[in-house]
């Protein structure tokens, strides 16, 4: 067998849906532990917060799940695996670093809120008003972290990672409305939703304070 059949032959086998869940299954739990390293000084104090933060795990649970190109349905229960496994995998890794992690508080938020940024996930390939809900949860996530960050934990933190998240929900909007958004009601979902999101992720981490990391 040649190289460039080998190749292909590999391609072929990691487009295959049960092969990208398990790819994501593994890929949840490993980097899981790798932002509990970290959170331990592997990044630079400005990008830091990334490992400490609500959307760390949202952003790594989307990039899989979007991988993978599961449709709605699996990509609901996917979302939800993948952020499960993210905190085991902190978990075993704080472990392995001396520290003691409870899992049960952030592993019951994958459960609940890890469908809806799995559908969302998913959504970002689709058109219309499930790309303009994708983009209100996403976006909106991204910009209340940013505001949170900039605002009450401002004196204990680096403003960079903040910012770039900030960023990041501010293109996901343009992208998606530029690209994937046409008529009234999706605009307005897609303009409008990430901020009513964001006022919604700001006050619960405004108010609850336990709802950390």
């Amino acid at each position: 067998m040649t190289t460039d059949t080998q190749a292909t032959s590999t391609r072929a086998a990691v487009s295959r849906p049960p092969v990208r869940i398990a790819v994501v299954v593994v890929l949840s739990f490993l980097l899981g532990g790798l932002t509990s390293y970290a959170q331990g000084g592997f990044l630079p104090d400005a990008l830091s917060s990334f490992a400490n933060s609500g959307s760390g795990w949202t952003l790594l649970t989307v990039l899989l799940v979007y991988w993978s190109r599961a449709r709605a349905v699996p990509a609901a229960v996917l979302g939800a695996v993948s952020f499960v496994l993210l905190v085991l995998g902190y978990m075993v890794a704080h472990q392995m670093r001396g520290f003691v992690y409870d899992p049960v508080h952030y592993s019951i938020v994958g459960v609940v809120l890890g469908p809806f940024v799995g559908v969302a996930a998913a959504w970002l390939r689709a058109t219309g008003v499930r790309a303009a809900i994708s983009t209100a949860l996403l976006a909106g996530i991204a910009l209340g972290e940013c505001v949170h960050g900039l605002t009450i934990i401002r004196e204990t933190t680096s403003p960079v990672y903040w910012t770039v998240i900030g960023i990041a929900g501010l293109a996901l909007m343009a992208w998606t409305l530029v690209r994937r958004i046409r008529g009234a009601l999706p605009v307005a979902l897609a303009s409008g939703g990430p901020l009513v999101v964001a006022a919604a992720f700001y006050l619960a981490f405004a108010y609850l304070p336990y709802v950390r990391f």
